[in-house]
Formats: structure tokens, sequence, C-alpha cells
């Protein structure tokens, strides 16, 4: 493909593929002119990589801009995300719906497109949220898994696509790319093919101020096959693609080595590129290094046009693709013409009513985390778009059942993914599973292990996918493994992000309800908080045919008449009925509400919510601390929970020795009641 620019990278050879180098250029000076408008940005990366990019678009990347959701589409993933003017630059060259040359102009301002870091859902093309390094890197890992998940199930006619993603030095340095690409070698996502922007700069300066890892070497011990090249040789840039492409036993690393602000005249190479505008001096010196002579927002009309006819050749693939999508069965149009479930509310809500049947006629004391398995026993058969996981505690959280079958390396009909000791980059993989469509995808661990997924947890949210947390072990109930895995803080960290739905059920019914608002969700993940401890069933006012959860608090009993409120979630919701029974003997009405989720709870309108905390005093218990809780409380109204970290014992014990006691929620009512009648 032309230009070897150098032997060294960035040093001029004499060669010229005028096509190519133009294109490239084509980037650098949308990328550099963006930055120097907003005055903030990050030009180096997308000027040292914009020969990949150009390579990788004009010769392997399948898309086509004009149907940006085309399902088998190949995924471009931009993990080192500061660069975003680089992705930026391609939409707009290739003709995406919405990224006008504005767009551009308006990088980083309030409203655009164009913000900062790529964001999901602000243009058509960007395929996920990145800023936080390494969080790219483990989506992509998520896509590779669910392209050969809907391969195994349909066949190379309807998916037969590939995953890019463009890492930098720092997403390589962070933890989950680890677990990510330790992941991605032993299931041998082949399909997954990494172009490290091999650059030995970031922020503080060379990379050797803090690293000498041999990444390549990290790679290929994890089951990666690798390449290295010059970053700036297109030829030798098209030649490690087409190595790559043509072997998919195992996934690709081709580290390409950069010149970081490639083409600037006097800080190509320095610190100073990444992460501040070049100035208008340099951006001139620029100019006349790579024979660029528009002007700033200008790509001559030849070199535009070069860009935009890449994405008629996508075109012709995608009518293809839909002739034969056109033949396929009901079943494959499913999983990925609709978003994954939609097609089948009716099954779902099927499921459910057959699980809650089956337990309101069982008696036994059982953990939510086992009703929740005996939940999915329902589920799994009814939405075959379910794929469930765990971080390495299957028997402890009862995410697997008789319906599921594992995925192995080399074998993707399964559903259910052993996603080893990688909490973050399980949370991470389950978001490009939801991203990359097919599937919803549910994963587990220890509700104390919420500290190692949560960056994940919150892009979730921020991107609005439907992933579903299931976090088992939810308080001091877990007994004697002691306060480090005990979650005290955990369920007010996880109501605090926004947009994400925390479900904490009290009994059976409830955990059923639970699954079936988590399936209903849309545009939001959630987390069920469970319970290793068994809990009781409870017998409630409004029945078991209505899904009383969906309302986030309900009155469970006593609501006619009132002394006192007892609130709860979880586990707690037994020993508010328990301190209710206990305050009836004295002649004090007292209504039990259950609280299974402050967001929903939180969405009804005001005459609900006042009908249902009513007006007497109020007394929340949850075996977890304060925080959240005084939104439900007034002045007066009393808390039982937590103010520190547990201890190592029984959890009877441990309930009993920090006051989290049916007793103790009695007295409480009792001298709030008394306070009240002296007001």
């Amino acid at each position: 493909m032309g230009e070897a620019q150098d032997t060294k990278p960035g040093a001029s050879t004499g060669t010229r593929d005028t096509g190519t180098r133009d294109m490239a250029n084509a980037i650098r000076a949308l990328a550099m002119d963006a930055v120097q408008k907003a005055n903030s940005g990050h030009p180096g990366m997308p000027m040292g990589m914009a020969d990949v990019a150009t390579v990788l678009f004009t010769e392997a990347l399948r898309f086509d801009p004009a149907d940006p959701d085309w399902p088998d589409r190949d995924r471009f993933v931009l993990s080192a995300g500061h660069g975003s003017m680089l992705l930026y630059a391609l939409l707009y060259l290739t003709g995406y719906p919405g990224m006008d040359i504005g767009q551009i102009q308006n990088f980083r301002q309030l409203g655009s497109k164009t913000a900062g870091h790529p964001e999901f859902g602000h243009a058509a093309g960007i395929e996920t949220t990145t800023g936080p390094l390494g969080q790219g890197i483990a989506n992509a890992v998520g896509m590779a898994l669910a392209e050969r998940l809907l391969n195994a199930r349909l066949g190379d006619d309807l998916v037969d696509h590939r995953i890019y993603c463009l890492a930098g030095d720092g997403c390589l340095m962070e933890g989950i790319s680890h677990e990510a690409i330790s992941l991605a070698g032993h299931l041998g996502l082949g399909r997954l093919i990494v172009l490290w922007d091999d650059n030995s700069i970031s922020i503080d300066g060379p990379t050797d101020l803090s690293v000498s890892d041999d990444q390549v070497a990290r790679f290929a011990a994890s089951g990666w096959n690798t390449l290295s090249v010059d970053g700036h040789d297109p030829a030798a840039i098209s030649a490690a693609l087409k190595t790559a492409r043509g072997d998919a036993s195992k996934p690709w690393l081709i580290a390409c080595r950069t010149v970081i602000g490639y083409g600037a005249p006097t800080k190509a190479g320095k610190s100073s590129t990444h992460g501040e505008p070049l100035g208008v001096e340099e951006i001139a010196g620029t100019r006349e290094k790579l024979g660029w002579s528009a002007a700033p927002f200008e790509v001559p009309d030849a070199i535009l046009g070069a860009w935009r006819a890449l994405g008629v050749r996508g075109a012709e693939e995608n009518k293809s693709w839909k002739a034969r999508f056109a033949k396929a069965s009901p079943e494959a149009k499913a999983l990925l013409d609709t978003p994954a479930a939609a097609s089948r509310k009716g099954a779902l809500g099927d499921a459910i009513a057959a699980a809650k049947a089956q337990f309101a006629a069982d008696e036994t004391k059982r953990a939510t985390r086992v009703w929740s398995q005996l939940t999915l026993e329902h589920l799994v058969p009814a939405l075959p778009e379910l794929l469930g996981g765990s971080a390495d505690l299957t028997p402890s959280n009862g995410t697997r059942t008789k319906h599921h079958t594992a995925v192995a390396p080399g074998s993707f009909a399964g559903n259910y993914i052993h996603y080893g000791v990688r909490e973050h980059g399980m949370a991470a993989a389950m978001n490009g599973i939801a991203l990359h469509g097919g599937f919803i995808p549910y994963g587990a661990t220890f509700l104390v292990f919420t500290d190692y997924c949560r960056p994940s947890i919150r892009l979730s949210a921020l991107m609005g996918q439907r992933v579903v947390y299931v976090m088992t072990h939810d308080s001091i109930g877990l007994g004697e493994d002691g306060p480090t895995h005990q979650p005290i803080e955990h369920l007010a960290a996880l109501r605090a992000i926004p947009n994400l739905l925390v479900l904490r059920p009290a009994d059976a019914l409830e955990t059923a309800e639970a699954w079936e608002i988590a399936l209903g969700e849309e545009k939001r993940p959630s987390v069920l908080a469970l319970t290793r401890q068994a809990v009781p069933k409870f017998e409630r006012e409004g029945g078991v045919g209505a899904n009383l959860s969906a309302k986030g608090g309900y009155v469970l009993s006593g609501g006619a008449k009132r002394d006192v409120t007892l609130l709860a979630s979880g586990s707690e919701v037994g020993l508010a009925v328990e301190a209710a029974a206990t305050l009836a003997k004295d002649g004090i009405a007292a209504a039990v509400v259950s609280m299974p989720s402050f967001e929903l709870f939180r969405a009804q309108d005001q005459a609900y919510r006042d009908q249902v905390l009513g007006d007497a005093p109020r007394i929340a218990v949850e075996a977890a601390v304060a925080q959240g809780w005084h939104e439900w409380l007034r002045p007066g109204d009393r808390f039982i929970g937590l103010s520190d970290f547990g201890a190592s014992a029984p959890a009877p014990k441990l309930f009993q020795h920090f006051g989290v006691t049916s007793e103790r929620v009695a007295e409480a009512a009792r001298d709030a009641i008394a306070a009240a009648k002296k007001a």
C-alpha cells in the first residue's frame, strides 16, 4: 500500500503514497484544529495513530455509515478515549449521520456530539463510552465473546465480524487490562484484534518513568498472537492486519510503534502533545511539514471523497447480508433484529408467574440467593438471550441452573461464563456483551466486591445498558467471613449512582419480582442484592399476582391504622415483621413497609409515597449505613443499622452484637411514639 515513511517511526525514506498519507493527514489536521479551537483536548494520539486508523478503515474494517447499527458490522473500540478526535474525525470523514464539520468545530462544547471522551449514544458509530483507561479493551473482549456466541447459534452467514480495539500505554497499565487479556486468551477470542499505540509516552513523560513491562510478551503469555510494526508504515500495517485477519485461532495484539503528535515540528514525540493544544505556531509548522495547505477544518474534495467512498463499499456488504437475513428463522431475527427480550415480554411474564406460583406453595426458609437460582430455573429456558456467569463464585452466587452449559475455549454454544476471579473484567465484558447485542448478560460476585467492579457498573448506568449484577452475601448476615467480606456502605454507594436500579428483595416473591423488573429494564442496569442467610416468606396484603416490588416500596402489612411505620429492605424486613408482632402485644399498631428499591419508590407519585409512608413516626432498619434512608425519614424518626465495619462470627450473633434486632426496632418505635406525643 505504499509509503514506508520510516526505518524508525517518523523518519522519511523519500517514498510517498499520496492517497493513504493524505487521508491520514486529514485526521491529523482535524484533530489539531479541533483541539486548538476548544483550547482543550488530546491531539497527540490521533496524530500518532492516524496512519494505523487509515489503513484499518480503508482495508479491513467492515462498516456502513448509512446503517450504523448493522448487526454484522465490525466494531471499532477506542479504548484510549482521550484521543476522541481520532474517532470523531473518522466518523466525519466516512460520512456518519449527524457528524458534520460543525460537530468537529464544536469539540468539547456543551450539547455537542463530540464530547471530550467518546460517549455512547451521542453519535452514530460510537460503540462504547471510553475514557477510564482499560475499560474499552475489556468492552472489546465482551463484544468479541458475544460475536462468537452468536456465531455458534446462527452461523457464518449471519454472524461473521471482528472487533478492533485501539489501546494505549495507559490502557495496558491499568489492572483491568490483565483481567481482560487473560480471559480473551483463555477463551481463544480470535476475532479480537488489539492495535496498541506503542508511543512510550504518558502524561508524566516517558513511560519508563513507571513501567518496564514487555507488553508483547505479556500478551503472548496470555495466549495471544502478536506482531510488532512501524505504525507509520502503511504497507507494514496492511500486512499485519492481513495476517491477523487470516488466523482466528487466537486474539491478536499488533504493537504499532508510533510517534505521539506525529508531524509536529518541535513537539512530536513529547508528552506535551498528549493533553494540550499544539499552539498556533506549532500547527502552522505541522501543516508545512505534512504538506497540508488546506485551511482549518477544511478537507480537500478529493481526500474527503476517498473517505466517503468507503461507506459505499460497506453498503454493498450490508445489502448482501440483509438478503441472507431476510431468509433467516424468526428465532435468529429475534436475536439480531430486536433488543433482547423485547419480543419475549410474554415469555418473561409467564416464567415469573410460574416461579411465583411455585414459591407461594413453598414454606421452606431459604436465602434470597437460592430463590434467585430457583427463579432462573424458570427464566433461562424461557429467555435464550440470557447469558449467565460468575467471578468464580458460582456455587455461592446460585447463578447456574440445570439449563446452563458452560462456555469453554473454542466451544461457544453454551450460555454460562466462568469469568474467573476477575470482577472488574467481568463487569466490563458484560457491558461489551450488552453493547454488542443479542444477549442480556448477568454476572455475579459478593456485594462487597462491587468495590472491584464499580467503575464498570457506573459505565453501565452512564450508557443505559441492560446488565444485571447479581450480588450475594449482602450484609453482616454472611457471618464468619468477617468485615472484609461484609458490605456495610455498599448499598448506599450503589444507590448513589444515577440510572442504576438497586433491588434488595426480602423473600421468595420479591426475588422473582426483582428479576422481572431487572429484565424488563431496557435503558438501565440493575443490582440484585441477595442474602446468604435464609429468610422467611411473608404473607402480604397485596397478594401474589401483582408485582408489588415494581413500586419500590409497599405496605406489606398493617396499613389501615397505624401508630408507627416500620421501614426495611431485604432480610431486615423479617426484623420489622417480628417487631410489629411484638408491638401488637402492647396494643401498638405498626405498619410494615418493604422497600426493595429506593429508585422505583422515588419514581412513584407523591400521593402513593405518602400513602405508603403514612403520618405516624417512622423507624427504618437495614444492616448497613444510614446514608440514603433519611430521604424517607423526618426529624424525630429513627434508623437502626450500622455505623462501623462488621466482625467475624455466626450471623445471628452479629445481628445481636450490632443491635440490628427486632427488639431494638420495637424499642425505637416506642420511643418515637412517646416523643411524638410530647411534641
